[in-house]
């Protein structure tokens, strides 16, 4: 009886949520291996141990963080190579993630396959491939036309050369990974010599837009010819997205507007563009057109909470997402109100819902929190701001730095590599984890009790 339970408990299959896991990992080990290649980089010894862990954490993961600039570090190879693993981590994951049920549903159960059916926001299984579809169609044509828009631009100045780099741009935006090959301009500048071309800074946000809202926003909006309606997630992200964008440009402008080191010098229409460049791509993506080291603290702080926020669900972005933020907003309203149950768009919203946009946004507080103050342990002198700073870009996969991760040390980096780790598989881990027990499982009718709040 013993040898039979045994081998029906060793039979039990993996966790849809291991799984995931272990294949970010699994990315993570083989990159850092691989850049570590002599022919990975412009001196021909390939990066170190750690400079190779680190970037390809930040790239699988669709961060941005960096030690190397890849424009002066890495040759050609070690650039495709980098490209490869954002793609991987931007899109292919979540593609992986939409088709993990459609594979193992058989295996998975009924309990799972109502956890990734939930996970995914399809009706019906027979949806899966559709929606895979459309993920790869949309990547691959929003791709295609950010690199053939910024290559009437990068040709011109660079030659043959602007075409790979117009395409490296223009992925980079869509996966919301934040890296860029302009080094050659300014080591570490990101866009910042681009700042006074309004062109490129609107196509880099229109490709940053398009790879945040997420690929079920696209399923939907598709097929709305169709059905001729919107899904409640659809209208949430599409107007959280909107909302959250035009607070950022308020908040950036009205923080950096006198500021010389940042927007000071620039003309009316620079600062216009540039505050909203700064607001679109603080919702995960990590391209910086300022010195976001030299920006206020005020507007430092109202960066951060747009990068802890991020993204839409199911998107190449960070964050607890905009729908995470929209329904804790929206049960705060609801209370105000002295509603039992939060309303969206006229629509109830699940108590369960509730409850796990709340633990999400607990876990990711708690999260930040716990980096910053081991990093603030061993780098106190890079000041409590921009420390907090860093550890939201590294939770949120964001990339935005005010400059200290490059003087971290192997427990800071480490740190960084965790966080990201943790920001990125968060959305996807955390949300089936959750669910993988039924409430009540034993059947089990609990007495009520009360506690005091307020």
């Amino acid at each position: 009886m013993e040898e039979h339970s045994f081998k029906k408990q060793t039979s039990k299959p993996m966790r849809p949520a291991t799984i995931i896991a272990i294949s970010f990992v699994s990315i993570i080990v083989v990159g850092t291996l691989l850049f570590m290649l002599p022919f990975m980089t412009r001196d021909g010894k390939g990066l170190s141990f750690m400079e190779g862990l680190f970037t390809a954490a930040s790239s699988v993961c669709v961060t941005g963080l960096t030690l190397i600039d890849p424009a002066v570090t890495l040759s050609k190879f070690g650039q495709v190579l980098l490209l490869c693993l954002i793609e991987i981590g931007g899109i292919s994951m979540v593609t992986f993630a939409t088709f993990f049920i459609f594979l193992f549903r058989k295996r998975s159960g009924l309990r799972s396959m109502r956890l990734a059916q939930e996970y995914t926001n399809i009706d019906t299984f027979s949806q899966v491939r559709p929606l895979v579809r459309v993920i790869i169609l949309a990547a691959f044509c929003c791709q295609l036309f950010g690199a053939v828009l910024l290559s009437l631009r990068f040709v011109p100045q660079y030659g043959a050369k602007g075409i790979w780099i117009a395409a490296f741009t223009a992925c980079s935006a869509y996966c919301n990974a934040g890296f860029d090959l302009f080094g050659t301009n300014m080591q570490f500048g990101s866009l910042v010599s681009l700042n006074d071309d309004p062109y490129v800074l609107f196509v880099v946000m229109a490709m940053i837009i398009l790879g945040g809202i997420g690929f079920f926003v696209f399923y939907d909006v598709i097929h709305y010819r169709k059905t001729k309606h919107l899904s409640l997630h659809t209208k949430v992200v599409l107007f959280s997205t909107a909302i959250l964008i035009a607070a950022g440009f308020v908040g950036v402008l009205a923080g950096e507007y006198t500021n010389n080191a940042t927007l000071g010098e620039m003309t009316l229409g620079q600062k216009l563009i540039n505050a909203l460049f700064q607001s679109v791509t603080a919702r995960t993506a990590g391209f910086a057109s300022v010195d976001i080291a030299s920006m206020r603290d005020v507007t430092k702080i109202i960066m951060m909470g747009l990068m802890f926020i991020g993204a839409g669900s199911g998107s190449t972005g960070g964050g607890i997402k905009i729908t995470t933020f929209a329904v804790l907003a929206m049960t705060v309203v609801s209370v105000i109100r002295n509603r039992e149950e939060t309303v969206m768009f006229g629509k109830r919203v699940n108590h369960k819902v509730v409850s796990k946009s709340l633990t999400i946004a607990i876990l990711g507080i708690v999260a930040v929190f716990a980096a910053s103050c081991i990093i603030f342990a061993f780098n106190g002198d890079a000041g409590e701001i921009n420390i907090f700073f860093e550890c939201v870009s590294a939770f949120a996969t964001v990339g935005l730095s005010a400059g200290v991760t490059g003087a971290l040390g192997p427990v800071g980096l480490l740190t960084l590599i965790v966080t990201m780790l943790i920001g990125r598989l968060g959305p996807i881990c955390f949300i089936i984890a959750l669910n993988i027990r039924d409430d009540n499982t034993r059947g089990e009718i609990l007495p009520e009790g009360r506690i005091m709040v307020g």
